[in-house]
């Protein structure tokens, strides 16, 4: 079914729906797949879903993923130590392109220009955010990818009041030593999941959470994006991956409260 034409209806494995699946949860399987097949890295998820999903991948499809307490040492998805991780490490894990950080932010534009430092001119901003922050660096050297808990016009924007994570054309615009290893993956939000992987490296659609319509995410969206003839849905979370994010990694429902439908 195409996504345009409302909620699919379809069931998984073991007599349970997808409507067993909750937004926040397509939202964690989403964010999860971003570190399919990346191998030995270290993923440094922002948020409570992106977190869920790290987790989440650790225990399934990706045993090989280096999770982190994020301040100085290794752990396991049920927080136990796994082993020392000095800032040091983490600086070659990162500029080694060892890293695969979920960033968020404030705002995000159709080349992936990410920006969480402040709303408005930077010389008398309108209102001041988080800072650059190591935005920069990040997507210079290890793959990153973004999470949006609001999917809205005032987020996904035309052009971003400052890049502080560097897109598609920035990127390009600098040359070699700034596309060398610059990689983003992909952008989840709580509408759909987007990537890059368009001849001018501009964002496209390439899922929906059920319950949305291409449409919405259209009007959510303040630039045009690339949408393919036909949009499935995000991927319905199996039997085994609801138990994990429900009653092992996350029985408190802390990502529910990121995620309001």
């Amino acid at each position: 079914m195409n996504a345009a034409e409302g909620p699919a209806e379809g069931a998984t494995t073991e007599g349970s729906t997808a409507a067993d699946a909750t937004r926040a949860e397509y939202c964690v399987i989403a964010c999860a797949e971003a570190w399919r097949g990346n191998g030995e890295v270290l993923a440094s998820p922002m948020g409570a879903v992106p977190s869920v999903g790290a987790r989440l991948a650790r225990l399934t499809f990706a045993p090989e993923l280096l999770l982190t307490d994020g301040e100085a040492l290794l752990v396991g998805p049920d927080g136990e130590v796994e082993g020392w991780l000095p800032y040091r490490r983490h600086l070659a894990l990162v500029t080694g392109g060892r890293r695969h950080v979920m960033m968020g932010a404030s705002q995000l534009d159709r080349f992936g220009n990410q920006n969480i430092s402040c709303i408005g001119e930077w010389e008398q901003p309108a209102r001041q955010l988080l800072g650059v922050r190591g935005a920069p660096v990040n997507t210079l050297n290890n793959p990153v990818s973004y999470w949006v808990p609001r999917h809205s016009p005032r987020v996904f924007v035309e052009r971003v009041d400052m890049v502080c994570g560097v897109g598609h054309d920035n990127a390009r615009a600098a040359g070699p030593s700034a596309t060398r290893f610059h990689r983003i993956p992909q952008v989840v939000s709580d509408l759909g999941v987007f990537d890059f992987r368009t001849p001018d490296r501009s964002m496209r659609l390439v899922s929906v959470h059920p319950g949305v319509t291409v449409d919405r995410v259209r009007e959510a969206t303040g630039f045009a994006l690339t949408v393919p003839a036909d949009v499935p849905y995000t991927r319905t979370p199996t039997p085994a991956e609801l138990r994990l994010i429900r009653e092992v990694i996350d029985p408190s429902g802390t990502r529910d409260r990121e995620v309001r439908v």
